[in-house]
């Protein structure tokens, strides 16, 4: 057998391996593996658990979120309601006011026309009294004259309670 350097290769290949077992360096190296498995493992736990919480918060605020749309949606109706009803209402006091202003012009028409009627008939009559004691004081004498005026101040008087009435 000859020795040649594939020989010495293998021999150093071997008092390697022996030099490594030997210093223990294959169980250095599964501990280190170990706890980095180890580290790896609280890793996940830990990133399970934050996931779980951050499920748990994302829960919670899509629950926040979908109250505060349903109170928004609340609040929105309640206001479009409340909006309507003042419409509504100011309509009504609109048309109320309105009519009131209607009324009160129709009323102080009428009252103008009223007085001015009145107006005119007492002038009218106060004419036809001149008129009257005119034509009879120049045509009648004293004593007819009296007793004719008596008689017509007595009807005139009636036709006045008749147009009152």
């Amino acid at each position: 057998m000859t020795i040649d350097s594939t020989f010495w290769v293998a021999v150093s290949f071997f008092i390697f391996f022996g030099g490594l077992v030997y210093l223990k360096v294959p169980q250095k190296i599964n501990e280190i593996l170990n706890k980095l498995i180890a580290d790896i493992k609280n890793e996940i736990d830990e990133s399970e658990k934050l996931r779980t919480e951050a499920k748990t918060l994302l829960d919670n605020a899509q629950k926040k979120l979908d109250t505060a749309q349903s109170v928004s949606d609340e609040i929105l109706e309640q206001a479009k309601k409340d909006s309507d009803k003042l419409i509504i209402e100011l309509n009504d006091k609109f048309h109320k006011s309105s009519e009131i202003k209607k009324n009160s012009a129709e009323d102080k028409i009428n009252h103008m026309k009223e007085s001015a009627i009145k107006e005119i008939k007492d002038a009218s009559v106060k004419i036809a009294i001149d008129s009257v004691k005119k034509i009879i004081t120049t045509s009648v004498d004293k004593s007819k004259l009296d007793n004719l005026f008596q008689k017509n101040l007595n009807e005139t008087k009636e036709e006045l309670k008749k147009i009152s009435s």
